[in-house]
């Protein structure tokens, strides 16, 4: 996260010195469409996730087995309210959760994904949804993807300004002029390589917390295998969802249209499922952190999901 502040602090330098000739100028246009967008996604980014997946909110006569999974999760992690349970009428198998804090935390599934689990591959798949919601996921990759929209917002009108000839030019022919040669050369790389850097550092942190959720899955159902059973499925089904986009991707529990794959890419939001189920696996049927560590460590040499200190 910090990588993408300086990301973005660096593109409003560079566009605040070259097209306005005051860096505080382009740091204040960088802070405020941060400040902006954050404040559209943090007030309402949960409605409009919900309302583009065309979720339904059901009560607990809708379906009582699978509201009370929700409820029997939610005492598990320790959250102090139940999330609201939406189901989205799709053939896919695929889930996701929403919510700024506790007190406005949802989880959704697919129908397709009701009808395919059973009750234990179901709960794995609700204390995965549920653990994105109790460790702060859902508010930790709002932030960053406002950071990361931000950054390509301003890469892409100041790119095209530039080529258009915008700018603030120097009147000196010597050293105004070599040094405005100089900063438009840097600064159009920074504001081509920018973006492709931010994403990488996105997709990199999506990755990591969807290896956290899966280890306290794990801590809060007590039973790793559920949810490697419902991976499995899920990876093996071809459907896809039919609302997501690239910009939700990130929010389902594997990829909702990408091709499955074994091979870890840059470029994945989603670790392998292969990947995840074989951790769980490997875990050998307990069901702490420190047991979830070491199974990671063993595919992972000398990387951890969480730092010592906060699961020995």
């Amino acid at each position: 996260m910090l990588a993408m502040c300086l990301l973005l602090l660096g593109l409003g330098y560079v566009v605040g010195l070259y097209f306005l000739g005051s860096i505080i100028g382009g740091l204040a246009i960088a802070a405020a469409i941060w400040i902006i967008m954050s404040l559209v996604t943090f007030f309402q980014g949960d409605n409009i996730l919900l309302s583009i997946s065309k979720a339904r909110k059901i009560s607990k006569e809708d379906d009582p087995q699978l509201y009370n999974i929700v409820e029997e999760m939610t005492i598990s992690s320790g959250l102090p309210k139940i999330p609201d349970v939406y189901i989205v009428n799709d053939t896919a198998l695929n889930a996701f959760a929403t919510g700024r804090n506790f007190n406005k935390a949802s989880v959704t599934v697919t129908s397709g994904l009701r009808a395919a689990l059973n009750r234990d591959e179901l709960q794995g798949v609700i204390a995965h949804e549920i653990s994105h919601i109790k460790n702060r996921d859902v508010l930790l990759m709002t932030v960053t993807s406002v950071m990361l929209g931000s950054i390509v917002i301003i890469s892409w009108y100041a790119t095209r300004v530039m080529f258009w000839g915008g700018g603030k030019r120097s009147n000196s022919r010597d050293s105004g002029g070599a040094f405005q040669a100089v900063l438009m050369i840097v600064g159009l790389v920074l504001m081509i390589l920018a973006p492709l850097f931010a994403q990488l550092i996105y997709f990199a942190i999506s990755r990591k917390r969807e290896y956290l959720a899966d280890a306290s899955a794990a801590l809060y159902t007590r039973y790793p295998e559920g949810l490697a059973s419902a991976l499995d499925k899920l990876g093996n089904s071809t459907a896809q969802v039919k609302t997501a986009n690239k910009a939700t991707a990130p929010m389902y529990i594997i990829n909702p249209f990408a091709k499955r794959s074994a091979i870890n890419s840059w470029m994945s939001t989603h670790p392998p499922i292969a990947e995840r189920t074989r951790i769980l696996r490997s875990m050998g049927g307990s069901s702490t952190l420190a047991d979830y560590e070491k199974a990671y460590e063993q595919m992972h040499p000398g990387k951890n999901v969480l730092p010592k200190s906060e699961w020995e």
